[in-house]
């Protein structure tokens, strides 16, 4: 690429968000790339323009700069590997080092917690635990830029095109919205952003300012981050004060047909104890639930998922998750008051 050529590409990826957009006649000019061509770019852009309110121009410009990456086709299209159990999924997430990380994340932002649990109602450990499974308290991001990861699965990924799609179509309003360079930004290869791992949607309806400087930074901003992520939960139905899970004890042959088959809590506790599971907790027998069972390293592992559980699933869809995050914060919380 020529210096006219950079020039050119600078100042198109850089016209719309500055306030400049259609004072460029050459922006459609730039740099010849993947999707410059693309009849489906040419029909998104159409989209943008329209109902959005995007300069065509700007964004042809901004597409011929976007580099479809087979590495992400490859990534999401690998077949999935084997589900792991429970006893080998835990020590993933349950290390030691992720623990002393998490304290020390929680010692340099307890001011900041503090205050995401009192305006939220959800507690500090939650929050911490979150930002830890999903990217080791900040220290790995992802390194695709979103705007490649988007376009490139919503253009070449058939099977979710109208996700990604749609994704795209929220990261470009965020990054007008936020007034950033949408080649400036990098998560992971599905396009998932920053500290707590957000996508473009996640961004624009659960993301906060929680530091009052005008601009939401997920990316490189702690505070930010931690409010967005307490934001999400209390959106989401968090309850303060409530526990997560409850261990369980199963017993007769009709308990089997308790456990749920999915994410959604399908039965209550009265109904779960007709069929043989109990609990020490003081549970209400109207409490829907999620019942589900884990092999754990001592044998299988029988739980009770509560309204907060369900919460934690809302993040991502997976009980082993919910769990990680759940145990990690029990963790986070009795380390921190050793300490």
């Amino acid at each position: 690429m020529n210096s006219m050529q950079k020039l050119r590409g600078w100042v198109t990826r850089h016209a719309h968000w500055l306030g400049l957009a259609g004072a460029l006649g050459f922006a459609g000019q730039a740099l010849a790339a993947e999707y410059e061509h693309s009849p489906q770019v040419a029909e998104f852009v159409a989209e943008m323009t329209r109902d959005y309110g995007f300069a065509g121009e700007q964004l042809l410009g901004l597409f011929a700069e976007a580099q479809r990456k087979q590495t992400i086709l490859d990534a999401i299209s690998r077949p999935a590997e084997k589900v792991k159990p429970w006893k080998d999924y835990r020590p993933i997430f349950i290390t030691d080092s992720r623990i002393a990380r998490g304290v020390d994340f929680w010692r340099e932002h307890r001011e900041t917690l503090a205050r995401a649990e009192q305006e939220y109602g959800v507690p500090a450990q939650v929050i911490v635990a979150i930002i830890g499974v999903e990217t080791f308290y900040g220290g790995n991001t992802g390194s695709y830029r979103v705007l490649d990861a988007l376009s490139t699965l919503a253009f070449d990924y058939p099977p979710r095109a109208p996700f990604f799609r749609k994704e795209l179509r929220e990261f470009l309003m965020l990054s007008r919205e936020q007034q950033v360079d949408p080649l400036s930004l990098k998560g992971s290869y599905a396009g998932a952003m920053g500290m707590p791992q957000f996508m473009p949607s996640s961004f624009r309806a659960y993301a906060v300012d929680f530091d009052g400087d005008g601009q939401i930074n997920i990316w490189s901003n702690p505070v930010d981050a931690i409010g967005s992520v307490a934001s999400y939960f209390q959106r989401h139905g968090w309850q303060p004060g409530e526990p997560v899970a409850s261990r369980a004890r199963v017993k007769g042959e009709q308990a089997e047909q308790g456990l749920a088959p999915g994410l959604d809590p399908v039965s209550n506790v009265g109904e779960l104890r007709a069929l043989g599971w109990s609990s020490s907790d003081p549970l209400d027998n109207e409490l829907p639930v999620t019942a589900f069972r884990l092999e754990g390293a001592e044998g299988d592992e029988y739980w009770l998922g509560l309204p907060n559980f369900f919460v934690i699933t809302r993040y991502n869809r997976s009980v082993m998750y919910a769990m990680a995050v759940n145990q990690l914060a029990e963790l986070l919380l009795g380390a921190r008051g050793a300490n």
